[in-house]
């Protein structure tokens, strides 16, 4: 192969290389909005988008409430053993609380004076 044939064949690949670099850069910078006191240069990584309403427990939460909690799936998420052992955890506490919520309040109930409301 002589010279001339690497140089051009050697400059045909550095300029479709060029022009794939330049494409994808223009291509990416069409989809993305660009916020005010961004610099030119994009690293390519947005924060998430919360395309999935929140997880919330209500504000009184029953054990029931956490045996309803659903979590999405994700490639890199969670791993659903821990999190179900976590919540299996909260809910029995939580179900304790409660019962020693009702024994305290039927201690309070036995011991309070007749015609005495309790709350």
């Amino acid at each position: 192969m002589d010279p001339v044939s690497f140089f051009l064949i050697f400059l045909a690949i550095a300029l479709i290389g060029t022009v794939l670099f330049l494409g994808a850069d223009a291509a990416s910078g069409i989809f993305r909005r660009r916020r005010s006191g961004e610099s030119a240069l994009l690293d390519g990584f947005d924060g998430p988008v919360a395309s999935l309403p929140p997880v919330l427990l209500p504000a009184e939460a029953s054990p029931a409430d956490v045996d309803r909690i659903r979590f999405a799936l994700g490639l890199r998420g969670y791993r659903m053993d821990q999190v179900d052992q976590v919540l299996d955890e909260l809910r029995d506490q939580l179900a304790a609380k409660d019962r020693e919520i009702d024994r305290l309040r039927a201690e309070l109930n036995a011991s309070a004076q007749p015609g005495e409301t309790v709350p």
